[in-house]
């Protein structure tokens, strides 16, 4: 069996559905070996927050050094993320085998387990074989009907924030909800629970009682927010002052939880110390979730899909990006409230663009559209993922904002597809901002970028050095050359060889044709080689950069393919302050440069 195979066995439509009740998962894992019985668990439920809370509560854990196991649903865009160990998700050969063994057992049964049960039984497998001394294990849906109950007492079982959710098969109350939730927990554990709603936690107070077992509920008035931006905040809980990697305020109220289930843990001898604790906090990630992707425009990933989720995103907006309105990138399921979602998060918007998400439960966009028109909204609709990542980034510009959000159906691919997207929606961005410049502007920046090359000491050092002749709007280096030329260096060029090489030349004079893209190439037949490794100095063009020396090409790969074989020389790129972004997106086969050079700065990592 393959990953493949596996996934698609999983996934069956015919037994998809959602079916509540532990009788076939506890059949399962009694078929194989009951694994969970030998792993001590965090049992994780609630309406919204839980899978942050268990990002953050596997990222305390292994800071404090122990291995550990977390189980999450659903994943956002590789089936894997669902089951990780030590942070890493499980390996498509260790899905595929554990899967096998699985499917054996399953259709031995007279009642097929469901997917959501399959998934949590091989889970158990891998946690169980990797020998986690704990698992942070979300609860699918509900509690005490979730495949996932099948544990034993869990060393803390804890509630996140509940609202009305999947009412058909949970209840139409919150305090409905709240039973169906608290049933995860059981003698012989503690719980911890977020202080919402009070019927809510009425309802968990009461069940600990009968329970006997100890409750810690998470108050607000111990929470105490101290600065935030796109990039994390920074909070006190209790006097103790602590940063977290998550955006957006409801985050806090997350971290208070997890902070609550630390010292429950601690109660109960687990050894978790401070910096662990602040490591954690600080170090932890959770995809599509207020996730900033961009920064030129700014970009955010939300995974939020019902009206508690849009009032939380707007709250978050309003406090991140004050005064200004997004563009949204939207799609929805049409079993969602999508009329609250959108009144929610209208008075931020500027626009909507509208796409389809990967379900057939989906609205479509075009659908979607016609809602918001009629609602007086700005709103259109896009065939495809990659056509609305480009109509919103043209839509907000770089000095803009862009929200994408509505279902984890949708986020998920967005997420996937926009680094490409980005980097060419950019490409085009910072040319089209260095060909604006007048000529006048640009003779006198090329002029003031050479000077600044001509006294670095990356050029004083440099006896061999490769640069380029400009082609329409570049920084142009003949000040530089002439220069060179005069202080008795050797200066080579480079020329494309089809459609993957560079070569390093030395052209006799005149020895120039029209190369690639129209860019002025030296003459293979009157012109002399140079091997990469003799070059000192390579000084390559780029369309845009950051301050940290990123440099984003035109797109062919060229000198990313061959700055990695110039052993010996400085790599250097050139530019226009004017193509300076605030953060370019890193790929794997990026060839980093140490500086750019640009008329006013010298921009080095």
């Amino acid at each position: 069996m393959t990953k493949e195979e596996a996934i698609a066995y999983i996934e069956n439509y015919g037994w998809s559905a959602t079916r509540l009740g532990l009788e076939r998962t506890r059949e399962l894992l009694r078929r194989l070996g009951d694994p969970q019985k030998g792993l001590k668990f965090v049992h994780v439920t609630g309406s919204n927050g839980k899978g942050s809370t268990c990002a953050m509560l596997d990222a305390i854990l292994r800071a404090a050094g122990y291995r550990t196991g977390l189980y999450t649903s659903p994943y956002i865009q590789e089936f894997c993320e669902r089951m990780r160990v030590d942070g890493e998700n499980v390996s498509g050969g260790t899905l595929a085998r554990l899967t096998e063994r699985v499917r054996a057992e399953a259709e031995a049964m007279a009642d097929h387990p469901s997917q959501f049960e399959l998934v949590t039984a091989i889970a158990m497998l891998c946690f169980a074989e990797a020998e986690c001394d704990v698992v942070v294990l979300e609860v699918g849906m509900g509690g005490a009907l979730d495949a996932t109950n099948a544990i034993d007492a869990p060393e803390v079982a804890v509630m996140t924030n509940v609202g009305l959710e999947h009412t058909e098969y949970l209840g139409d109350t919150l305090e409905q909800i709240a039973q169906t939730k608290a049933g995860i927990i059981k003698p012989g554990c503690h719980a911890v629970c977020y202080d919402g709603a009070p019927e809510v936690t009425a309802v968990v107070r009461r069940v600990c009682a009968e329970r006997n077992v100890p409750l810690r509920c998470v108050r607000s008035a111990d929470l105490t927010p101290l600065s935030a931006s796109l990039d994390g905040q920074r909070f006190a809980w209790r006097g103790r002052e602590y940063t977290l990697a998550l955006a957006g305020e409801y985050q806090l109220r997350n971290a208070a939880t997890v902070l609550e289930v630390v010292d429950a843990l601690r109660e109960r001898g687990w050894v978790i110390p401070e910096d662990a604790l602040r490591t954690g906090l600080a170090q932890a990630r959770w995809p599509a979730r207020l996730e900033l992707v961009a920064r030129e425009p700014v970009v955010l990933i939300d995974g939020g899909h019902n009206p508690q989720c849009a009032e939380a995103l707007a709250e978050s907006l309003a406090k991140l990006l004050p005064g200004r309105r997004a563009v949204f990138l939207m799609g929805v399921l049409r079993d969602k409230d999508y009329e609250k979602i959108v009144d929610a998060v209208a008075p931020h918007a500027r626009r909507f663009v509208c796409l389809t998400p990967l379900s057939d439960r989906a609205l479509t966009g075009a659908e979607l559209a016609d809602y918001l028109t009629g609602r007086g909204l700005d709103a259109s609709a896009c065939a495809d993922i990659p056509a609305g990542i480009r109509a919103a980034l043209d839509a907000a510009g770089r000095g803009g904002a862009v929200v994408c959000f509505g279902s984890l159906y949708l986020v998920g691919a967005i997420r996937g597809a926009f680094a490409k997207e980005y980097r060419a929606w950019l490409r085009k961005a910072c040319i089209a901002a260095r060909d604006a410049l007048r000529e006048t502007e640009r003779e006198e920046k090329s002029a003031a970028l050479c000077a600044r090359i001509l006294a670095s000491p990356e050029y004083a050092a440099a006896n061999t050095i490769l640069a380029y002749r400009a082609v329409r709007g570049e920084a142009r280096l003949d000040a530089l050359i002439a220069a060179a030329v005069r202080d008795g260096k050797t200066v080579a060029y480079p020329l494309c060889v089809g459609k993957t090489a560079l070569e390093a030349r030395v052209p006799e004079d005149g020895a120039w044709r029209a190369g690639s893209f129209g860019i002025p190439e030296p003459d293979a037949a009157r012109s002399a080689l140079l091997r990469p490794e003799e070059l000192d100095l390579v000084l390559c063009p780029c369309t845009g950069f950051d301050a940290s020396g990123r440099r984003l090409g035109m797109g062919g790969g060229y000198y990313d393919r061959y700055l990695p074989r110039c052993v010996n020389a400085r790599v250097a790129a050139a530019a226009f302050e004017a193509q300076r972004c605030a953060a370019l997106p890193a790929e794997p086969w990026d060839a980093s440069v140490e500086v750019v050079f640009t008329e006013a700065a010298e921009y080095r990592n």
